[in-house]
């Protein structure tokens, strides 16, 4: 009998141990064949045009939620985005932000508009495991929008913005990750056709939590504007509440703003 059993169950082990075998030495061949990609913490506020270093097929979305307390005024703001690769190393997205303001007592607020759409790409030129170092260039069109209350009064597209950036990213050892995002943005308005140039020097630091995504760490969102230098700086953390689903906190600290005080901001990030 225990012959018997024998003859039955080998053929079997045999068969399981080369499709596992062969199972295993497809992943690793399609391993091996993949891109080579950088893992880099990186900001939840000045958001990435999808990861860099990415891979073809790799898809994100992203919903925002912030509030910012100015003096006159409480804006609430709000982005749906879409985020994907087409090619590898390529990312582009789409995004429409949207601005509610409330008044306090004694001021007056802008009005409610879905402020922008925007379209932007990004191509990462540098992927270096060696260095732990990731480069890439991008640009992002917006074409403006006027206020909700001027719909069908005034011109729907108010101007446009254009703003091409450098990013440099780099691991300092295993855990902690650097990155600086920087360029020109110029602001072209319609009804006087003037051009305003603003520079964006954008730096952070992060600490990555071994073995998981979540990280904390701090952004430093500075701008150059008429020869004024602005700063707001932002702790953040991300948390990975699934495989699939990644929650973003950051808090505004503003410097040396007349009107603009603290702010909050929320990110979700779902990617299929």
């Amino acid at each position: 009998m225990n012959k018997i059993i024998s003859k039955l169950i080998l053929p079997i082990l045999l068969v399981s141990t080369a499709i596992t075998a062969q199972n295993t030495e497809d992943t690793e061949t399609k391993r091996d064949s993949l891109p080579p990609k950088v893992l880099h913490a990186e900001p939840l506020y000045i958001d990435l045009i999808r990861d860099l270093g990415a891979r073809k097929g790799e898809r994100e979305w992203n919903l925002g939620v912030g509030l910012t307390d100015n003096e006159n005024y409480d804006e609430y703001t709000a982005l749906i985005e879409y985020e994907w690769a087409p090619m590898d190393r390529l990312g582009l997205e789409i995004e429409l932000p949207f601005s509610l303001y409330y008044p306090t007592e004694d001021g007056s607020a802008p009005g409610n508009n879905l402020n922008s759409i925007k379209m932007a790409g990004q191509y990462s030129f540098l992927v270096s495991e060696k260095h732990q170092a990731s480069m890439a260039i991008g640009y992002i069109q917006e074409f403006t929008l006027t206020e909700f209350n001027n719909y069908g009064r005034e011109t729907l597209f108010t101007g446009l913005v254009y703003n091409t950036f450098l990013i440099a990213a780099k691991r300092l050892g295993s855990n902690f990750h650097s990155l600086i995002y920087t360029g020109p943005v110029f602001d072209h308005h319609f009804n006087n056709g003037n051009i305003t140039t603003t520079w964006q020097i954008n730096s952070n630091i992060h600490y990555m939590i071994p073995g998981t995504r979540n990280f904390i760490g701090v952004e430093f969102n500075k701008e150059i504007y008429d020869g004024e230098f602005d700063m707001t700086i932002r702790p953040q953390m991300r948390v990975d509440v699934s495989d699939h689903l990644l929650v973003g906190i950051v808090t505004g600290i503003p410097i040396d703003k007349d009107n603009e005080r603290f702010s909050s901001f929320l990110r979700l990030i779902y990617e299929p």
